[in-house]
């Protein structure tokens, strides 16, 4: 999955699973998170599974769906009854009250999983001749989760925090349309990226690649085409940002989406959506290709890529494009460098002092595994950390936005998102946006990969603060297209979009100043 392309962490001591290069390097591969996948074995208990013998039984919390039909009551009896036949001699412990949402047992590992399995066979019996619907008509929506019906979740049983990862969660950028036609139209953006599959339908309906006046598409790489994109990741983040669809009457638009299933494998599961829209669907796109086919690239690309924007507006004179998405980057180190003074950073500030609203992923740096010096038998430990802002990010005039989960008021800001301060101290990131499972329009690599489980799907699942950075910059582009004087005013519009910001309760230095609304940032001018 091409998410938010950087330095491979390999330069900082950190394991991940990307490409190599030279530490210090400007070279900028693809790295991502953990698919933010749901999954009916959480992953707390997919971890106590995986480390267990095959005979060792494992206390289990099982949460019950209270939309079964019979609700808790009778999905308690029908996770009872599979327990008889699964795991006979488990003990099972049913919750004193008639309605309450959880049944105990201890099961062995593959016990777990059969449990999963029979509840995953009942949802498919009981769905199979229904059609199912879009969850939302924004990318943003998030997908269907992993199926399920009598179970809703399975817990480790001891103390812990439930996390989840699924439901909808919105900018209000559909409201913003209807009541103030915020649709972004007559204003363009540049998407620094893999490229933008033109031909895609998404694009169609309001022409968003077609480019006034002498403006260009180009690419910086390698000299391909910048309308065709063979990694997927730009075409998926301009998805989010604009463009439009409608299923053809009688037909449905098909998404692939992903969920981890009972066997902590990755399956895949068919959205059928009527409709499907960006934060801002008439914006034009100005397509800078700075990523390679495989999702790399460099920062002389990007430097480039910033100078061409400032080329094609004569130094600020003319204001021809109004705003760029950058979801590309690479992990920053204090001490390489005083942090925001980069060369790209400085080009990111010239840009914006020349009047271009420059949106950028803050980075998907925030977790990792670090090493105990005492050990006692655990050498490693998973953290979250902090001061993980990465280049460009820690531009201080750029709005850099880290990812939300899709249920933004319960489980905050999303657990691989980076972190701030920046190395220098200064608070980042600016906001956060919807980051886990978003769906959005596909292409090369990444749409070759979702119709290996969906041959028809078109559109398709990520996750990243690559998906994160476009909602922001969707509704920037909807607010210019409503209040045309605060074109060529990119600082105001970052400080209304961060004054305006839903507060998630969650510390500045992981939420900024919160989640980006698009309803409120118009109505505040």
């Amino acid at each position: 999955m091409a998410e938010y392309p950087s330095i491979p962490r390999e330069a900082f001591g950190a394991p991940q699973n990307t490409a190599t290069g030279a530490p210090g390097s400007s070279r900028t591969v693809p790295t991502s998170p953990d698919l933010v996948a749901d999954s009916v074995v959480s992953r707390p208990l997919a971890e106590r599974m995986a480390s267990a013998s095959a005979r060792t039984r494992i206390g289990v919390v099982i949460e019950l769906r209270s939309t079964h039909p019979g609700g808790v009551s009778g999905a308690a009896d029908d996770v009872e009854h599979w327990l008889s036949e699964i795991a006979p001699k488990a003990a099972v412990r049913r919750g004193r009250s008639s309605v309450s949402n959880y049944v105990a047992a201890a099961l062995t590992p593959n016990e777990i999983r059969k449990l999963a399995q029979a509840d995953k066979d009942a949802d498919g019996r009981a769905t199979k001749d229904l059609t199912l619907q879009a969850v939302a008509p924004t990318p943003g929506a998030g997908s269907r989760p992993a199926p399920r019906y009598a179970i809703d979740r399975m817990w480790p049983n001891f103390e812990i925090h439930n996390l989840i990862h699924r439901s909808v969660v919105t900018t209000k950028a559909d409201a913003a349309q209807r009541a103030f036609e915020a649709t972004g139209e007559g204003i363009v953006w540049a998407v620094l990226d893999s490229g933008i599959q033109a031909d895609h339908a998404h694009f169609a309906t309001h022409r968003n690649t077609v480019l006034p006046g002498q403006l260009q598409h180009m690419n910086f790489v390698d000299g391909t085409d910048p309308l065709v994109d063979e990694a997927g990741h730009g075409t998926h983040v301009a998805g989010i940002l604009a463009g439009e669809q409608m299923a053809p009457a009688g037909a449905k638009l098909v998404a692939a989406t992903w969920y981890q299933d009972e066997g902590s494998g990755l399956s895949g599961a068919r959205v059928e959506l009527d409709h499907i829209r960006g934060m801002a669907p008439r914006t034009t796109l100005l397509s800078c290709k700075v990523l390679r086919a495989d999702g790399s690239g460099d920062v002389t690309a990007l430097l480039d890529a910033l100078e061409y924007i400032s080329d094609l507006n004569k130094g600020g004179r003319e204001l021809n494009v109004h705003g760029v998405n950058l979801s590309v980057g690479y992990p920053f180190d204090p001490s390489w460098f005083g942090t925001g003074l980069t060369p790209v950073c400085q080009e990111v500030d010239r840009l914006v002092r020349s009047g271009v609203l420059v949106v950028v992923a803050a980075g998907n740096s925030g977790y990792g595994i670090a090493l105990d010096a005492v050990a006692n038998g655990n050498p490693q430990m998973h953290l979250g950390f902090a001061m993980t802002i990465n280049d460009p990010g820690n531009t201080e005039r750029a709005l850099t936005v880290g990812s939300t989960s899709v249920r933004p008021h319960l489980s905050g800001v999303s657990y691989f998102s980076s972190k701030g301060p920046t190395g220098d101290g200064r608070m980042k990131p600016d906001l956060v946006a919807p980051g886990e499972r978003i769906v959005s329009a596909g292409a090369g690599a990444l749409l070759a990969r979702a119709r290996q489980r969906d041959p028809d799907a078109t559109y398709v699942e990520d996750s990243g603060t690559s998906m994160a950075a476009p909602h922001v910059s969707g509704v920037a582009a909807g607010l210019l297209s409503v209040s045309r004087e605060f074109i060529g005013r990119p600082e105001e519009v970052k400080r209304i979009l961060m004054d305006t910001a839903t507060d998630l309760g969650r510390v500045p230095t992981f939420q900024g100043k919160g989640l980006v609304d698009s309803m409120r940032a118009i109505q505040s001018v």
